[in-house]
């Protein structure tokens, strides 16, 4: 279920409240909208001007039969039809371009504003509901600001002034015709409570959809090989028709609003024109009088018809500016302070000072997921973090970073509390690798040089040369070439040593690797780890390690035991004084013991299809020369 669907369940806002919060993004637009207003209730104002030049063609120079004064009225009226079209094609003009900057400004905050937001709401929101935010819900916005905004005020203020003109042509048709919009404005009330509804549900259930699409993409490679392909297009076929059956639910909604914007005026019109003939043949009205009503009726007959539609897309837009404001509204836990502390002659220190961490939704009888955490890494100084799945290392790495906020104790760098450091200093002076490494779809230098885009080409090579990730000369282009969506281009092994070498070319002066060198084979591995040994020398770390050959790299080591630090020193005094150390230690080594004979079996693998190919090639040169 998406994050949004709570936000469904609160009382709805009123239509101008919330369309009105655009104010801010639609300033810098505004004096070009209200022209685009003016002048297309110019274009009306000529349009109704019409059915004037007609009553007085039809009782005066058709009656009297005066041939130079007919032409005279048709010339009037084609001037008028000329400039009716000039002023429509300048609106259109006004409008456009201010529209698509209101969306590009209203884009580039909800972006700054994700970035911004802690990695916590990120959790709990799914992308595709971002993604629909991002892109079709400001579409929408922006095609009801251009058009539907501009034209629902003009079409209101034209069919009050159309009705005004209509009265005073013939006060009795002009009550009937205004008669007729008693039922429409009563059904547009219960026209906007029910579509409101359906409209929000359509978008979030496509912004769901969209969820789905993403997640299947990114994990195509699973469902491929687990054969799950199937059954993901039939729960994609599910989600799919449940939105088919709420458009269906709008489509119904906008026709009867139709029908009673086409029927009722159409009825008022026949009406109109019974009563206006026998008005006419009792001589209370003249033709060209009765010729000019309808002429009228007849131009704000599309103001008439287009009100369901412009009144859908505005309601439309409300619900897009809600979800908007979703995201805009809220809150950042995580902020710089108002006045940020810095760090002075710092070499590096890192500790944690009686840290408490729980999620913020984690019910309360929950026991903290770091529960009082104390532990200084001195600077240069390596220190392994050890434990059991689940056992908090993750979660305590992500803290130096504030990625996540303590909830209690304190996380210092050189004795300064990391919340009082601004983000961008803090996030300098520490560095971090992912278990899981992420790339972007970009040149493999820019995703190395992500945290340090200043960096000489010595750096980037030295980086890469630690890292091992040297087959990046062996790409077609290089350092120019493209890694692909999220890196997946690449393997496993080889995003890990980019993402490595990515945290080394920053050159912190503090380095967090949450078990960065887990998809290394053990080769490969060992080569990384002589070559970091060089960095180590200098800096400090922090590293999750879940192999023994990890730990060696450490200076001491701490083991977190459910969320506690329960002992800290070397790894052979932690060998000698802590049973639950060595069962740690050893559930590594059976891990190892496992990769390796992997490793020995997809060794003797390979062997044994070398051979059977020597052999073959062999078998294939003996029966040619028995043929010959």
């Amino acid at each position: 279920m998406s994050e949004t669907s709570s936000t469904t369940a609160a009382p709805a806002a009123g239509t101008v409240a919330v369309l009105s919060r655009l104010r801010p993004y639609v300033q810098a637009a505004l004096p070009r909208i209200y022209g685009a207003m003016v002048v297309s209730l110019s274009a009306s104002v000529v349009a109704l001007a019409i059915p004037q030049v007609l009553q007085w063609m039809v009782d005066g120079p058709l009656a009297d039969g005066d041939a130079n004064q007919i032409w005279l009225a048709a010339g009037i009226v084609l001037a008028l039809g000329v400039v009716e079209a000039v002023l429509i094609g300048a609106r259109r003009a006004l409008v456009l371009t201010p529209g698509t900057h209101v969306e590009a400004r209203m884009r580039n905050s909800l972006y700054a504003q994700l970035q911004d937001l802690p990695v916590s709401f990120h959790d709990r929101w799914p992308s595709g509901q971002l993604l629909s935010r991002a892109v079709s819900d400001l579409n929408l916005i922006r095609r009801w600001l251009s058009f539907g905004l501009v034209l629902l005020v003009v079409n209101v203020l034209t069919l009050i002034g159309g009705v005004i003109i209509l009265i005073s042509l013939n006060w009795v048709l002009g009550l009937i015709f205004a008669a007729a919009a008693v039922p429409v404005i009563a059904y547009s009330f219960a026209f906007e409570r029910k579509y409101s509804d359906v409209a929000r549900r359509s978008q979030d259930q496509a912004g769901d959809l969209a969820t789905s699409v993403e997640e299947s993409v990114h994990g195509i490679r699973v469902l491929k090989a687990f054969g799950r392909s199937r059954y993901a297009l039939k729960r994609f076929e599910s989600q799919a028709e449940q939105l088919r059956g709420t458009e269906i639910e709008k489509a119904k909604a906008i026709a009867g609003i139709w029908l009673y914007l086409t029927l009722i005026p159409d009825l008022a019109f026949g009406v109109c024109l019974v009563v206006g003939v026998w008005l006419a043949s009792t001589g209370a009205s003249s033709v060209g009088e009765l010729v000019a009503f309808f002429a009228t009726g007849t131009v704000l007959l599309f103001p008439i018809w287009s009100m369901g539609y412009f009144l859908a897309m505005t309601l439309d837009a409300k619900t897009a500016t809600l979800r908007f404001f979703e995201v805009m509204d809220s809150v950042n836990t995580i902020e710089d302070p108002a006045s940020p502390s810095t760090v002075v002659d710092g070499h590096g220190e890192l500790s944690f000072d009686d840290v408490h961490f729980r999620y913020q939704d984690a019910p309360e009888s929950f026991p903290d997921l770091i529960d009082g955490v104390t532990l200084t890494v001195e600077p240069g100084e390596t220190m392994a973090l050890v434990g059991l799945t689940g056992s908090g290392k993750s979660t305590l790495t992500a803290l130096t970073t504030r990625l996540y906020d303590v909830t209690g104790g304190a996380v210092r760098v050189d004795g300064v509390d990391v919340r009082d450091l601004s983000r961008d200093e803090l996030r300098t002076r520490i560095a971090m690798a992912f278990e899981e490494a992420t790339l972007f779809s970009q040149t493999v230098r820019e995703n190395v040089l992500l945290g340090r885009p200043d960096a000489s080409e010595d750096d980037l090579r030295e980086a890469l040369e630690i890292a091992q990730a040297s087959f990046v000369y062996d790409l077609p282009l290089g350092l120019d070439t493209k890694v692909g969506e999220e890196g997946l281009s690449l393997s496993g092994g080889q995003r890990q040593r980019l993402a490595l070498a990515r945290a080394i070319a920053a050159r912190p002066s503090i380095l967090v690797l949450d078990d960065p060198l887990s998809a290394l084979d053990v080769d490969t591995e060992a080569l990384v780890e002589a070559a970091l040994r060089r960095v180590l020398a200098t800096t400090t770390a922090l590293i999750v390690a879940h192999r023994p050959s990890t730990v060696a790299l450490a200076d001491r080591v701490a083991l977190l035991e459910n969320g506690r630090v329960t002992a800290v020193g070397t790894h052979s005094e932690l060998l000698a004084t802590s049973p639950h150390y060595r069962f740690v230690i050893s559930s590594f080594d059976a891990d190892e013991r496992a990769e390796a004979r992997e490793a020995e079996e997809r060794a003797e693998r390979h062997d044994a299809e070398e051979r059977a190919e020597i052999r073959d090639a062999e078998l294939g040169i003996t029966t040619k020369e028995v043929a010959s």
